[in-house]
Order: structure tokens, then C-alpha cells, then sequence
């Protein structure tokens, strides 16, 4: 509740910023006429709506499992970070097309200055909303508020675009700024392929791989744990959630093997960041006992 709430605050700070940028816009493109600006003020809003469908999946991880989705409805956040990811796509498109548009027909620009500052404006807005999505992101675990985060980067990016076409065409240039626009279409491809490495990672399960070694450092240091077996983690929406295998001693009661199965949870919980839930399962060491070593004498599950 306490990530999904900040979460949320995240988003509605970064949707007040970009809204009030994009109006500031709005007001110049209506003054100057200029085609790039009006593209970028198109993006910022674009960005800005893109909350939208990411503040859904934050409401809906905060509902209860239930007998059909068991693990809760975390993964509404995964699918929010397909949609940003072709949200990003379409504005690099767009970038590309209004860049060749304009180099095939190129176009006067009027309030130049006027023009400059509120691409400038556009930069500065985008860049902040970035870094404090990222930021969020990666503190409460969202790769879908990180990839949101990008996405208002590469908006940032076409700012930037319009602010140095803005400069050619001061400098008589006009094929500046449809110049700078395809440049700024790779710098967009750039930042999808991260956006799209995150949350392809997401989708797979992926973790990283300093966390499992945190957990394995931390079960090793549990008083009656033999080894550690199998260990697998995965995110559900900004959740992490482990199940591990340990080998305790053969001989150990049920009651006891409990115990350190409780230790070892317990130690997972306070060892790795945004854990929120483990399941242990007690093997007793082989040669211990003439049951079959796979027959687990306890295991534990508790929430945090």
C-alpha cells in the first residue's frame, strides 16, 4: 500500500508538471504557428496521459488476491509498461515523419524566440519528470514508472530538437531543425531499447542477479541451514516474492526444521530490499534419514 501510494503521488506531481508545460506550449504554437513546437506539445501531453493507464495498475495491485488471480493483480503494472513502450515507439514515428515532412517541405517559423523558450521550457519540464519517475521507480520497484520515466526523457529529447531548429532558423537554416529531428529519432530508438529491455525483463521474471546472491548470503548465515537448494525470485508489479529450498539436518524434528525454516524466511525478508513474501522449504540432509531426501520435513510461508 505504502509503494503503491507513493506510486501514485509520483504520478500525479509528474502529470501537473507535464499538463502545465504543455499548456505554456500550447500558448506559443498558437502565437508563432510553428509546426515543431506544436509536435512537441502534442508529446508532452501524450506523455502526461500516459499516468493514466499507469495510475490504473497501481490501483488495481492494491486489490486482494482472489481464487482466480491467487498472486493478485501486480502484473496490470507489467501490461501499463507494454503500453508506455509503444507509446515511446509511435512518438519516435512520429518524430521521424514530421522531421522528413519538413525537410521535403521546409517551413518559415514566426516568434522565434518566443518559440525557443518554450522549448526550452518543454526540456527542462520533461527532464524533471523524468528523473523523478526513474528515481520513484526504482525505489518502490515499478519498471513500468521507470520506462515512464524514459518516455518523458525522449520527450525531453524533441524539445530539445525544436529549441536548436528554433536557432538554425534564426541563423537562416531552415533544414535545421528537420535535421536535428532525425538525430533526435535515433537519440528516442536509444531510450526504447532500454525501456524495452526493462520491461521485457519484467515480463520474463528476470531479477537481478546481486539480489539472489543477497539471498543466498543471507540464508547461509541462518543457524541450522545446511545449504541452499533451489532459489527463485520474481516481481509481481513492484513486489518481489521468493521460494527457496534449504537442507537442514536429518534429524531435526518437524518442529524444529519449522523453526529454521522461519529463520531462514525471517532473514530473507530483513536481507533483501522490496521482498514482501517467501516460501521455505525444509529438506533433510541426505544420509540423515531413510525417508526420501525430497521429502520435506517443514516449510514456512508468511507475508511481510
Amino acid at each position: 500500500m505504502e509503494t503503491s501510494a507513493e506510486g501514485m503521488r509520483t504520478l500525479w506531481i509528474s502529470l501537473g508538471v507535464l499538463g502545465l508545460t504543455a499548456a505554456l506550449q500550447a500558448v506559443v504554437v498558437v502565437l508563432s504557428g510553428s509546426v515543431a513546437l506544436l509536435g512537441d506539445t502534442i508529446h508532452n501531453a501524450a506523455d502526461a496521459l500516459t499516468a493514466l493507464p499507469l495510475g490504473v495498475a497501481f490501483i488495481l495491485g492494491r486489490r486482494a488476491a482472489t481464487r482466480r488471480f491467487t498472486y493478485g493483480f501486480g502484473r496490470a503494472e507489467d501490461l501499463a509498461g507494454i503500453f508506455i513502450v509503444l507509446t515511446i515507439a509511435a512518438s519516435s514515428a512520429l518524430a521521424a515523419w514530421t522531421a522528413i515532412d519538413r525537410l521535403l517541405n521546409p517551413q518559415e517559423i514566426s516568434y522565434l524566440p518566443a518559440v525557443a523558450a518554450a522549448a526550452l521550457i518543454g526540456f527542462i519540464g520533461n527532464e524533471w519528470v523524468a528523473r523523478y519517475r526513474i528515481t520513484a521507480g526504482k525505489r518502490i520497484g515499478s519498471a513500468a514508472l521507470v520506462a515512464d520515466g524514459l518516455h518523458a526523457r525522449t520527450d525531453g529529447f524533441t524539445s530539445l530538437a525544436v529549441l536548436l531548429g528554433a536557432g538554425g532558423a534564426a541563423l537562416g537554416w531552415r533544414l535545421a531543425d528537420p535535421i536535428v529531428g532525425l538525430l533526435i529519432t535515433v537519440a528516442i530508438l536509444a531510450v526504447l531499447k532500454g525501456a524495452v529491455r526493462e520491461v521485457f525483463r519484467r515480463l520474463m521474471d528476470a531479477v537481478d542477479p546481486a539480489l539472489v546472491d543477497t539471498a543466498e548470503t543471507a540464508l547461509h548465515q541462518v543457524d541450522g541451514v545446511l545449504e541452499v537448494g533451489e532459489l527463485r525470485m520474481r516481481w509481481i508489479g513492484h513486489q518481489l516474492r521468493a521460494e527457496v529450498a534449504i537442507v537442514v539436518a536429518g534429524d531435526l524434528s518437524v518442529r524444529d526444521a519449522h523453526r529454521v525454516a522461519v529463520d531462514a524466511e525471517h532473514a530473507l525478508l530483513h536481507a533483501v530490499p522490496r521482498l514482501t513474501a517467501a516460501l521455505v522449504h525444509a529438506d533433510p540432509a541426505a544420509g540423515h534419514d531413510e525417508a526420501d531426501p525430497h521429502t520435506p520435513l517443514a516449510h514456512h510461508h508468511a507475508h511481510a
